[in-house]
């Protein structure tokens, strides 16, 4: 017998996808902010909804209100709240000239004053990290040179460590260095690439929130922090500079992306060309 229209449609409104309302918005829009000083204006609503839909299924609730209760009494779950909505994107040797100036006029110029640390800030899935380590390894040798690389997503952080990428992310990495610090995937891990074990150990990965007092991680010659600035608000950033600032030493450089700009913030810092600051000696 089959079941009646009325039976029917209990079973579907009990199925419906959760909608994020906008109370429960502004919940996550005040965790990523008071976490990790990310602001998220009104148009990511449907993102957070989207990243974070998958996981209350996972966690069989039944909506983004539950969820929230769920964070409050769980940090663990609040921190991968934060890696779902943390936006992560990068590949190698992304904006080239960086890398160009790190070889040609930091480097050169620096490589008889013993150990350069370098550190890569908000280093995503790890790409960034290892283009530093093959434009060190390059220039220097394999000694005489330090990676640090730290993401407050503990997500990304895992990739990274392992150092395995799809093969279409190769395609920026110059022929050489392909060759040199790059396996190539077979059999199950066909379509993929792998950074040589040896050059991935020279890059030290640690879990570092920008947002808050940072660790004792020592002085850098040079601090990478691009295209992350700009889910920023004006405080949030300067506050990030001015720890960054107290991790330079003098005369080491800080480097952010292309598009974006320390003007009004850069107190201590000179403009060394478009994105590239300078520490006063």
């Amino acid at each position: 017998m089959m079941p009646s229209t009325a039976d029917v449609r209990p079973t579907i409104a009990a199925t419906a996808a959760p909608v994020l309302g906008e109370a429960e918005f502004r919940e996550f829009q005040r965790l990523m902010f008071e976490v990790a000083g990310i602001h998220m204006p009104a148009g990511k609503r449907t993102m957070v909804a989207g990243r974070l839909a998958k996981r209350i299924k996972v966690l069989a609730l039944a909506g983004y209100a539950e969820y929230w209760r769920h964070l409050k009494t769980n940090p663990a779950e609040k921190q991968v709240a934060v890696d779902l909505l943390t936006t992560n994107e990068t590949y190698f040797f992304r904006e080239p000239r960086h890398f160009e100036f790190l070889r040609d006029q930091i480097l050169k110029a620096q490589s008889s004053r013993g150990c350069i640390r370098l550190w890569s800030a908000a280093c995503s899935s790890g790409e960034e990290a290892y283009t530093l380590a093959m434009v060190l390894s390059e220039v220097l040798g394999p000694a005489g040179w330090e990676v640090l690389a730290s993401d407050i997503s503990t997500q990304v952080l895992e990739k990274a460590r392992g150092g395995r990428y799809p093969m279409t992310r190769a395609d920026r990495i110059p022929t050489e260095c392909l060759k040199r610090y790059c396996l190539k995937g077979i059999g199950e891990a066909a379509g993929t690439l792998m950074v040589d074990p040896v050059l991935r150990s020279r890059v030290q990965f640690q879990q570092i929130n920008l947002n808050t007092r940072l660790p004792d991680v020592g002085l850098f010659d040079v601090i990478f922090l691009r295209n992350v600035m700009i889910y920023f608000n004006a405080e949030t950033k300067q506050q990030i500079i001015a720890r960054l600032q107290t991790c330079l030493r003098p005369g080491g450089y800080l480097i952010i992306g292309h598009s974006e700009t320390l003007n009004g913030l850069q107190n201590g810092l000179e403009v060394v060309s478009p994105s590239i600051y300078r520490k006063q000696p």
